[in-house]
C-alpha cells in the first residue's frame, strides 16, 4: 500500500513538471511554465526546481516521497546485497531463490537468514529487477518516445507484407507488398498502396506521390533496408532539402508509429480476404475505401486534441513546402555510371547513346527517368550536363567526328628519348677503365705469364 501511495505521488508531480523537461524549452518560456506551475499547485518556486533536480539526477524514483523505507537498511548487509546485484548481474534471468541460493552455498549468508520478499524488493530499489533486467539487458534498446511539434518535420515510411493475388504468369499467385509513409506529427498517412515488387522503385514512387500531394518533409525516417539506404534516395534529399535519417540496427521500436499502423492494416488484410480481390487494382481500391474511412477519419489517441489524423493534419499552421513539379521529377530521376568506349558511346537499356568522343575512356553518370530513357542527361564533374538520345545508324557510315586536340598525335622531328639518353651518357663522363688489364701480364719479350 505504501509503494503504491509513493508512486502515485510521484506520478502527480511527474506531470507538475512534465512542461518543463522539454529540451525546445528557452529561459523565458521557463519562468513563465514555471510560474503557471507555483500558481496552480500552490508550491514555491524552489520545491518545483527542487523536484526538477530530483528528477534529472534520479528519474522517476527521485520524485517518490524521502519518507522512511518500509525495508529495514540492517536487513540485508550491504556487501550481501553487492555480491547479490553481482550474481544478477552476471546472469539477468536468475531468479532471486537462486541467487540466495548460491549465497548460502558460498557461505556469504546462513541458510533461512535471508528472505525472497526482502531480496527481490532491494534488487528493484536499486534498479536490478527481472523486468529492469530484461529492458537494459544486453543487445537491447531503450526507446524513448518522441513526437514532433507540426506536420512535414518527420516522415516515416515502411513496407509491409500483403496478401497473394493472382497476378504472376498464367495466373500464378504472386505476393504483393504495401508501401507506407506516415506523417510523425499528426499520424496522417501520406500516401499508402499496394506494389507487386519489393525494391526502391515502390518507395520512391510512394515519396513521389506524396510529395506531390503534401509537399516536401524536412526530414525521412527509415531503417536500415537495402530499399532506403542507396545512392538514389541520397540525391533524392540532397535535390530537395530533406535530411535522411536512418534508425539504429536491430531497432524497430524507433519506427512505432508506421509499425502501428501496420498493425492496424492487418484488420483491412482479414476483410480483404474474404472479398478475394483478383487484381492489384481492386485491391487498392479497397484498400483507399478502408484507409480514407476507418483511419484517416477516425478518432487517433496520438492527437486528442482533432476528431481525426486528418483534420490534425489540415489544421496544422505550419506551411507546406511545395515545389514545381519539373524540380520533383528532376529529383526523382535515377542514377547510374557507364564507362564511354572508344566510339564516344555509352550502352544502357540495350541502346546505344553518343555521349562524344571527348569522354573516351572516362566514367560519365547517367540520369534519367525509369518509366521514360528517350533522353538520357550526362553528368561528368566539373562541366555542364548534357542531354543525349538514341544512336540511329543509317544505311550509309557517316563521317567520323574530329578528336579533340588532347586525344590527337603531334609530329615530330626527332627521337626526344634517344637524344635524352645521349645526352645523360655525355654528362656521365668518359666509360670507366677495365678492372683488369692485360697489359700488365706481358713482359717486354713478348712472353706472357699465366
Amino acid at each position: 500500500m505504501e509503494r503504491e501511495k509513493s508512486e502515485a505521488i510521484a506520478t502527480e508531480r511527474m506531470q507538475l513538471i512534465a512542461p518543463l523537461l522539454g529540451s525546445h524549452v528557452d529561459q523565458a518560456e521557463r519562468q513563465q511554465i514555471m510560474a503557471t506551475i507555483c500558481t496552480q499547485s500552490g508550491l514555491s518556486d524552489r520545491t518545483v526546481r527542487r523536484y526538477v533536480a530530483r528528477y534529472q539526477a534520479e528519474g522517476f524514483e527521485g520524485l517518490k516521497p524521502r519518507g522512511r523505507s518500509s525495508i529495514p537498511s540492517n536487513a540485508i548487509p550491504e556487501e550481501i546485497l553487492n555480491a547479490a546485484i553481482q550474481l544478477r548481474r552476471e546472469a539477468p534471468h536468475r531468479s532471486v531463490r537462486q541467487i540466495i541460493q548460491v549465497l548460502e552455498w558460498e557461505h556469504r549468508v546462513s541458510p533461512g537468514t535471508i528472505k525472497r520478499s526482502t531480496l527481490q524488493e532491494r534488487l528493484a530499489a536499486a534498479g536490478y529487477s527481472t523486468r529492469q533486467m530484461r529492458l537494459y539487458r544486453s543487445g537491447g534498446v531503450a526507446a524513448r518516445r518522441f513526437q514532433r511539434r507540426h506536420r512535414n518535420e518527420l516522415w516515416q515510411s515502411d513496407i509491409k507484407y500483403g496478401p497473394h493475388l493472382p497476378i504472376g504468369a498464367n495466373g500464378a499467385a504472386q505476393q504483393v507488398y504495401l508501401s507506407v509513409v506516415i506523417d510523425d506529427a499528426t499520424r496522417y498517412v501520406v500516401h499508402a498502396a499496394f506494389y507487386p515488387t519489393q525494391d526502391q522503385t515502390i518507395v520512391e514512387d510512394s515519396l513521389r506521390q506524396a510529395m506531390r500531394r503534401y509537399g516536401v518533409p524536412q526530414r525521412l525516417y527509415f531503417d536500415n533496408g537495402r530499399q532506403y539506404r542507396s545512392r538514389q534516395m541520397a540525391r533524392i534529399g540532397a535535390k530537395l532539402g530533406i535530411r535522411v535519417v536512418y534508425t539504429k540496427p536491430f531497432a524497430p521500436e524507433s519506427k512505432g508509429k508506421v509499425e502501428k499502423f501496420n498493425r492496424l492494416v492487418d484488420s483491412f488484410l482479414a476483410e480483404a480476404a474474404l472479398e478475394r480481390p483478383q487484381t492489384l487494382q481492386r485491391l487498392n481500391e479497397l484498400f483507399d475505401v478502408w484507409l480514407r474511412e476507418c483511419y484517416q477519419s477516425q478518432p487517433h489517441s496520438a492527437v486528442p486534441e482533432f476528431p481525426s489524423p486528418e483534420a490534425a493534419f489540415r489544421a496544422d499552421p505550419e506551411p507546406l513546402r511545395l515545389v514545381d513539379i519539373d524540380t520533383l521529377v528532376a529529383a526523382f530521376r535515377r542514377v547510374d555510371t557507364r564507362k564511354v568506349d572508344k566510339a564516344g558511346c555509352i550502352s544502357f537499356g540495350n541502346q546505344k547513346y553518343e555521349v562524344g568522343v571527348t569522354w573516351v575512356g572516362q566514367t560519365v553518370d547517367v540520369v534519367y527517368d525509369p518509366q521514360s530513357t528517350e533522353e538520357l542527361t550526362i553528368e561528368v564533374a566539373g562541366h555542364p550536363s548534357w542531354v543525349v538520345r538514341p544512336l540511329v545508324i543509317g544505311a550509309h557510315a557517316g563521317r567520323r567526328p574530329a578528336l579533340p586536340d588532347h586525344l590527337t598525335s603531334t609530329p615530330a622531328t626527332h627521337s626526344r628519348v634517344l637524344r635524352a639518353a645521349e645526352a645523360q651518357a655525355q654528362s656521365a663522363g668518359p666509360e670507366p677503365s677495365p678492372a683488369v688489364s692485360y697489359r700488365q701480364m706481358t713482359e717486354p719479350g713478348g712472353e706472357a705469364h699465366v
